[in-house]
């Protein structure tokens, strides 16, 4: 067994979810690995990790809808507001959310779904470059 490391680097325009998938699967092309495990890390605590439906896009804007109705800005009770309206729904997104992935590799690509996909969940209203650690033990 041998490790494979990389970390991804994605700029974010703002809130939303980012496909990450294709940027996953050409490092393990590149690698030439057929059959493993992956796993995915993000070095953030305001932005995450999510597995979802990749075909129609409209559900995409019902999950970054759903994020928005559950952790919404500029709330009274809100007190870590440091960096903005965002401070702390973004962190709020973040642990309902997940840091982390596990993937299966099979024929040289993940093992998701027909239908899924692997996102990076931006809570910011702003952009940043986020960093997402990606090990695969084939």
């Amino acid at each position: 067994m041998q490790w494979h490391k990389a970390t991804i680097e994605i700029t974010t325009r703002g809130k939303g979810l980012y496909p990450i998938t294709d940027l996953i699967e050409k490092h393990i092309r590149r690698w030439g690995i057929q059959e493993g495990m992956c796993f995915l890390y993000i070095q953030h605590t305001s932005a995450s990790l999510v597995i979802s439906e990749n075909y129609d896009p409209t559900a995409r804007q019902d999950l970054e809808a759903y994020l928005e109705r559950i952790a919404p800005e500029s709330q009274p009770w809100h007190r870590h507001t440091l960096e903005g309206a965002d401070d702390s729904p973004s962190h709020m997104r973040a642990m309902l959310t997940s840091t982390s992935e596990t993937i299966p590799v099979d024929d040289g690509r993940l093992s998701l779904g027909t239908w899924q996909g692997v996102y990076l969940a931006e809570h910011r209203a702003r952009g940043h470059r986020r960093r997402v650690l990606v090990r695969v033990l084939a």
